[in-house]
Protein backbone atom coordinates (compact mmCIF):
# COMPACT_ATOMS: atom_id res chain seq x y z
CA UNK A 1 0.00 0.00 0.00
CA UNK A 2 1.46 3.54 -0.94
CA UNK A 3 -0.21 6.62 1.01
CA UNK A 4 -0.02 10.57 0.18
CA UNK A 5 -1.67 12.56 2.92
CA UNK A 6 -1.99 16.99 3.86
CA UNK A 7 -3.25 18.39 6.28
CA UNK A 8 -4.64 21.74 7.79
CA UNK A 9 -5.09 23.39 11.30
CA UNK A 10 -7.07 26.93 11.69
CA UNK A 11 -7.85 28.73 15.07
CA UNK A 12 -10.63 29.60 13.45
CA UNK A 13 -12.74 32.82 14.29
CA UNK A 14 -13.08 33.61 18.12
CA UNK A 15 -10.80 31.49 19.95
CA UNK A 16 -7.08 33.43 20.75
CA UNK A 17 -5.83 29.59 20.95
CA UNK A 18 -5.43 26.73 18.94
CA UNK A 19 -5.76 23.85 21.34
CA UNK A 20 -5.77 21.19 18.06
CA UNK A 21 -2.82 19.49 17.57
CA UNK A 22 -2.11 16.85 14.83
CA UNK A 23 0.78 15.00 13.44
CA UNK A 24 1.10 12.38 10.32
CA UNK A 25 3.77 9.87 9.80
CA UNK A 26 4.50 7.82 6.64
CA UNK A 27 7.40 5.57 6.56
CA UNK A 28 8.95 2.85 4.90
CA UNK A 29 9.68 -0.60 6.55
CA UNK A 30 10.42 -3.93 5.71
CA UNK A 31 6.98 -4.76 5.61
CA UNK A 32 6.10 -1.73 3.25
CA UNK A 33 4.82 1.25 3.87
CA UNK A 34 3.68 2.03 6.89
CA UNK A 35 1.37 5.45 7.60
CA UNK A 36 0.28 7.02 11.25
CA UNK A 37 -2.23 9.76 11.28
CA UNK A 38 -3.02 11.36 14.90
CA UNK A 39 -5.77 14.53 16.34
CA UNK A 40 -6.10 15.65 19.82
CA UNK A 41 -8.11 18.41 20.60
CA UNK A 42 -7.60 20.18 23.71
CA UNK A 43 -10.95 20.98 25.71
CA UNK A 44 -12.46 24.27 24.57
CA UNK A 45 -13.05 26.26 27.71
CA UNK A 46 -10.19 24.36 30.08
CA UNK A 47 -6.89 26.44 30.39
CA UNK A 48 -4.38 24.42 28.80
CA UNK A 49 -5.58 22.85 26.40
CA UNK A 50 -2.93 23.05 23.57
CA UNK A 51 -0.76 21.64 26.50
CA UNK A 52 -2.92 18.75 26.85
CA UNK A 53 -3.19 17.60 22.85
CA UNK A 54 0.61 18.56 22.15
CA UNK A 55 1.37 16.16 25.48
CA UNK A 56 -0.90 13.24 23.54
CA UNK A 57 0.66 13.80 20.50
CA UNK A 58 4.20 13.72 21.37
CA UNK A 59 3.60 10.30 23.36
CA UNK A 60 2.18 8.55 20.81
CA UNK A 61 4.63 10.13 17.94
CA UNK A 62 7.76 9.06 20.45
CA UNK A 63 5.65 5.27 20.53
CA UNK A 64 5.56 5.19 16.70
CA UNK A 65 9.08 5.95 16.07
CA UNK A 66 10.27 3.88 18.66
CA UNK A 67 8.27 0.68 20.10
CA UNK A 68 6.03 0.64 16.98
CA UNK A 69 9.42 0.71 14.59
CA UNK A 70 11.59 -1.61 16.45
CA UNK A 71 8.30 -4.50 16.30
CA UNK A 72 8.55 -4.35 12.71
CA UNK A 73 11.97 -4.15 12.48
CA UNK A 74 11.82 -7.07 14.54
CA UNK A 75 8.87 -9.10 13.15
CA UNK A 76 7.47 -8.76 16.50
CA UNK A 77 4.50 -6.76 15.98
CA UNK A 78 1.29 -8.21 17.49
CA UNK A 79 -2.38 -6.59 17.26
CA UNK A 80 -2.94 -7.28 21.07
CA UNK A 81 0.36 -5.83 21.95
CA UNK A 82 -0.59 -2.92 19.88
CA UNK A 83 -3.85 -2.39 22.20
CA UNK A 84 -1.91 -2.80 25.72
CA UNK A 85 0.82 -0.45 24.16
CA UNK A 86 -1.90 2.44 23.25
CA UNK A 87 -4.04 1.67 26.64
CA UNK A 88 -0.56 2.38 28.53
CA UNK A 89 -0.41 5.71 26.88
CA UNK A 90 -3.37 6.87 27.41
CA UNK A 91 -3.44 5.80 31.18
CA UNK A 92 -0.17 7.01 31.63
CA UNK A 93 -1.18 10.74 30.00
CA UNK A 94 -4.62 10.84 31.61
CA UNK A 95 -2.86 10.21 35.20
CA UNK A 96 0.39 12.74 34.27
CA UNK A 97 -2.05 15.42 33.15
CA UNK A 98 -4.31 14.87 35.91
CA UNK A 99 -2.00 16.14 38.36
CA UNK A 100 -0.73 18.73 36.71
CA UNK A 101 -3.92 19.88 36.93
CA UNK A 102 -4.21 19.47 40.48
CA UNK A 103 -0.60 20.93 41.12
CA UNK A 104 -1.45 24.01 39.27
CA UNK A 105 -5.13 24.24 40.55
CA UNK A 106 -6.68 23.87 36.64
CA UNK A 107 -7.95 22.34 34.40
CA UNK A 108 -6.76 20.55 31.16
CA UNK A 109 -8.22 17.71 28.95
CA UNK A 110 -7.96 16.42 25.28
CA UNK A 111 -9.61 14.26 22.83
CA UNK A 112 -7.68 11.80 21.35
CA UNK A 113 -8.43 9.87 17.85
CA UNK A 114 -5.39 8.23 16.15
CA UNK A 115 -4.90 5.24 13.12
CA UNK A 116 -2.55 3.00 12.16
CA UNK A 117 -2.48 1.81 8.58
CA UNK A 118 -0.10 -1.35 8.38
CA UNK A 119 -0.11 -3.68 5.72
CA UNK A 120 -3.76 -4.86 4.95
CA UNK A 121 -5.00 -3.33 8.20
CA UNK A 122 -5.98 -0.06 10.28
CA UNK A 123 -6.04 0.07 13.76
CA UNK A 124 -8.09 2.92 15.59
CA UNK A 125 -7.84 4.27 19.13
CA UNK A 126 -10.32 6.94 20.27
CA UNK A 127 -11.31 9.00 23.51
CA UNK A 128 -13.92 12.10 22.90
CA UNK A 129 -15.38 13.29 19.76
CA UNK A 130 -12.95 14.08 17.35
CA UNK A 131 -13.72 11.72 14.30
CA UNK A 132 -11.97 9.48 11.79
CA UNK A 133 -14.23 8.97 8.44
CA UNK A 134 -13.19 6.56 5.52
CA UNK A 135 -13.88 7.65 2.42
CA UNK A 136 -14.53 5.46 -0.33
CA UNK A 137 -17.98 4.87 -2.58
CA UNK A 138 -19.35 6.75 0.44
CA UNK A 139 -18.49 8.51 3.71
CA UNK A 140 -18.21 6.25 6.42
CA UNK A 141 -17.81 7.14 9.97
CA UNK A 142 -15.32 4.56 12.03
CA UNK A 143 -15.27 6.52 15.69
CA UNK A 144 -18.13 6.58 17.69
CA UNK A 145 -18.80 10.22 19.51
CA UNK A 146 -17.89 10.04 23.31
CA UNK A 147 -20.68 12.52 24.02
CA UNK A 148 -23.56 13.27 26.32
CA UNK A 149 -25.60 13.82 23.27
CA UNK A 150 -24.63 10.42 21.41
CA UNK A 151 -25.58 8.60 23.95
CA UNK A 152 -29.00 10.54 24.40
CA UNK A 153 -29.67 10.23 20.68
CA UNK A 154 -28.29 6.12 20.93
CA UNK A 155 -31.18 5.74 23.63
CA UNK A 156 -33.63 7.11 21.87
CA UNK A 157 -34.30 10.48 24.33
CA UNK A 158 -32.96 13.07 21.36
CA UNK A 159 -33.22 13.21 17.61
CA UNK A 160 -30.67 14.08 15.07
CA UNK A 161 -32.69 17.56 15.06
CA UNK A 162 -32.38 18.56 18.52
CA UNK A 163 -28.99 17.63 18.80
CA UNK A 164 -28.04 20.16 16.50
CA UNK A 165 -29.13 23.01 18.55
CA UNK A 166 -29.30 21.34 21.81
CA UNK A 167 -26.58 23.42 24.02
CA UNK A 168 -24.91 20.08 25.86
CA UNK A 169 -23.41 19.13 22.12
CA UNK A 170 -20.09 19.77 23.25
CA UNK A 171 -20.43 17.82 26.60
CA UNK A 172 -17.69 15.15 26.33
CA UNK A 173 -18.11 11.36 28.46
CA UNK A 174 -14.45 11.25 28.97
CA UNK A 175 -11.42 12.65 27.62
CA UNK A 176 -7.49 12.43 28.35
CA UNK A 177 -6.37 14.24 31.38
CA UNK A 178 -9.77 15.57 32.90
CA UNK A 179 -11.77 12.28 33.51
CA UNK A 180 -10.67 10.02 36.25
CA UNK A 181 -11.61 6.69 34.61
CA UNK A 182 -10.79 6.74 30.34
CA UNK A 183 -11.37 3.67 28.51
CA UNK A 184 -10.53 4.25 25.06
CA UNK A 185 -12.62 2.82 22.23
CA UNK A 186 -10.21 0.59 19.76
CA UNK A 187 -11.24 -0.60 16.56
CA UNK A 188 -9.60 -2.62 13.64
CA UNK A 189 -10.36 -2.84 10.14
CA UNK A 190 -9.45 -3.21 6.40
CA UNK A 191 -7.94 -0.23 4.47
CA UNK A 192 -9.77 0.14 0.68
CA UNK A 193 -7.52 1.03 -1.96
CA UNK A 194 -8.32 4.11 -3.80
CA UNK A 195 -9.82 5.56 -0.55
CA UNK A 196 -9.20 8.78 1.98
CA UNK A 197 -8.76 8.37 5.51
CA UNK A 198 -10.01 11.74 7.05
CA UNK A 199 -9.08 12.57 10.68
CA UNK A 200 -10.61 16.08 12.67
CA UNK A 201 -11.17 17.83 15.06
CA UNK A 202 -15.30 18.28 15.85
CA UNK A 203 -14.99 22.12 14.12
CA UNK A 204 -13.85 20.86 11.07
CA UNK A 205 -17.26 19.04 10.81
CA UNK A 206 -20.11 21.07 12.58
CA UNK A 207 -21.18 23.43 9.96
CA UNK A 208 -20.35 20.94 6.17
CA UNK A 209 -21.98 18.01 5.01
CA UNK A 210 -20.65 14.67 3.73
CA UNK A 211 -21.62 15.97 0.11
CA UNK A 212 -19.36 18.53 0.39
CA UNK A 213 -16.56 16.43 1.85
CA UNK A 214 -16.61 14.03 -1.07
CA UNK A 215 -16.71 16.87 -3.37
CA UNK A 216 -13.62 18.88 -2.04
CA UNK A 217 -11.67 15.87 -0.14
CA UNK A 218 -13.07 12.51 -1.30
CA UNK A 219 -11.05 9.77 -3.54
CA UNK A 220 -11.85 11.48 -6.69
CA UNK A 221 -10.71 14.56 -5.60
CA UNK A 222 -7.31 13.79 -3.76
CA UNK A 223 -5.73 12.78 -6.55
CA UNK A 224 -2.60 14.69 -5.12
CA UNK A 225 -0.74 16.62 -2.44
CA UNK A 226 -1.60 19.81 -3.82
CA UNK A 227 -5.27 19.02 -4.30
CA UNK A 228 -5.59 17.42 -0.89
CA UNK A 229 -4.42 20.37 1.01
CA UNK A 230 -6.59 23.26 -1.40
CA UNK A 231 -9.52 20.98 -0.34
CA UNK A 232 -8.79 20.31 3.60
CA UNK A 233 -8.11 24.97 3.55
CA UNK A 234 -11.37 25.28 1.17
CA UNK A 235 -13.59 23.37 3.72
CA UNK A 236 -11.68 25.40 6.60
CA UNK A 237 -12.64 28.80 4.93
CA UNK A 238 -16.20 27.72 4.66
CA UNK A 239 -16.71 26.21 8.10
CA UNK A 240 -15.23 29.35 9.53
CA UNK A 241 -17.76 31.41 6.98
CA UNK A 242 -20.57 29.58 8.28
CA UNK A 243 -19.74 31.06 11.30
CA UNK A 244 -18.03 27.83 13.62
CA UNK A 245 -16.79 29.16 16.63
CA UNK A 246 -14.53 26.30 17.36
CA UNK A 247 -10.90 25.71 16.46
CA UNK A 248 -10.64 23.57 13.13
CA UNK A 249 -8.47 20.67 12.05
CA UNK A 250 -8.17 17.87 9.27
CA UNK A 251 -5.39 15.38 8.62
CA UNK A 252 -5.94 13.24 5.59
CA UNK A 253 -4.04 10.57 4.17
CA UNK A 254 -5.00 8.87 1.01
CA UNK A 255 -4.27 4.98 -0.44
CA UNK A 256 -2.79 4.36 -3.40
Amino acid sequence: MEYIAAYHTDVGISKKTNQDSLAIKIVNTKDGVVAFGIVCDGMGGLSKGELASKEVIMSFCNWFDNQFVDSVENGTFDENQLVTQWNDIVQSENKRLGAFGEENHLMLGTTLSAILMYKEQYYIVHVGDSRIYELANTVTQLTNDQTFIAREIAAGRMTEEQAKTDPRRSVLLQCVGASQIVEPEFTKGTIQRNAVYMLCSDGFRHQISNEEIMEKIGPAASTDEEKMKFGAIYLTELVKNRKESDNISVALIRTI
